[in-house]
């Protein structure tokens, strides 16, 4: 089998991989999935908002899970790792479900978006942006923005603080996408510069002078010239 093959098989896995884990983990709330390859096997990392709810009694829930996944995805010895979201208003997949959750309970979009955007800048975000694009009001496809704070589309930043989220909501006239892009509150942006050593120079010192009396201002008298 081709170098190739096997890198797209392994992206294909890792896709089905977390479908199936927002699935069984919708109840907890799903925030996020990390896979790594150890040489002890497969770690999985899960962030949810109630971990409690996912490993259940005893870890019943959470054996069964780890057993279900080596069934049907074949990874080696796989271990399963929960988190809990200490944020819940800065994780954009975890808001991305909940306002795909209040369309469905049927809010109006646009007081469901800019619900939403409120929420997440009082956080402490330093921005956020929240796409619903599908049959929002009629027929016809259309797509809103609900936009604060300052937000990067390309560069450095968005892979480093730009934090995405995607779900779905499923009303009757169709489908909705749900996107929230969240940048971090520790962001520090390439325009942001801070100068170092200032505080460290030599301040002048400030001479006092005496005050200046004040008076009439001396005028010289003009002569004129002495005509010839």
């Amino acid at each position: 089998m081709s170098a190739e093959r096997k890198v797209i098989q392994e992206q294909m896995r890792r896709v089905l991989l977390k479908d199936y884990l927002v699935q069984e983990s919708a109840r907890a709330g799903f925030g996020g999935l990390e896979i790594t390859r150890t040489p002890m096997g497969t770690r999985v990392t899960l962030v949810c908002e109630r971990p409690g709810i996912l490993i259940g009694h005893r870890g019943e829930l959470i054996k069964r899970l780890t057993q279900d996944i080596h069934e049907r995805f074949q990874l080696d010895n796989p271990q399963i790792e929960v988190q809990e979201e200490r944020q819940p208003s800065l994780n954009a997949q975890l808001m991305s479900e909940k306002l795909a959750s209040t369309l469905e309970r049927g809010w109006h979009f646009r007081r469901a978006g800019h619900s939403t955007v409120r929420r997440i800048m009082e956080a402490g975000a330093r921005g956020c942006q929240v796409i619903l694009s599908g049959k929002l009001t009629g027929e016809r496809h259309r797509t809103e923005r609900f936009k604060a704070g300052t937000i990067k589309y390309c560069g450095e930043a968005v892979h480093l603080w730009i934090d995405k989220g995607f779900y779905q909501a499923r009303l009757k006239p169709g489908v909705i996408g749900v996107n929230v892009w969240i940048m971090r509150p520790s962001a520090k942006l390439p325009d942001e510069i801070v100068v170092k050593g200032v505080e460290s120079r030599p301040k002048v010192p400030v001479i006092d002078l005496p005050p200046v009396e004040e008076g009439p201002v001396p005028v010289e008298p003009v002569v004129a010239p002495e005509v010839p």
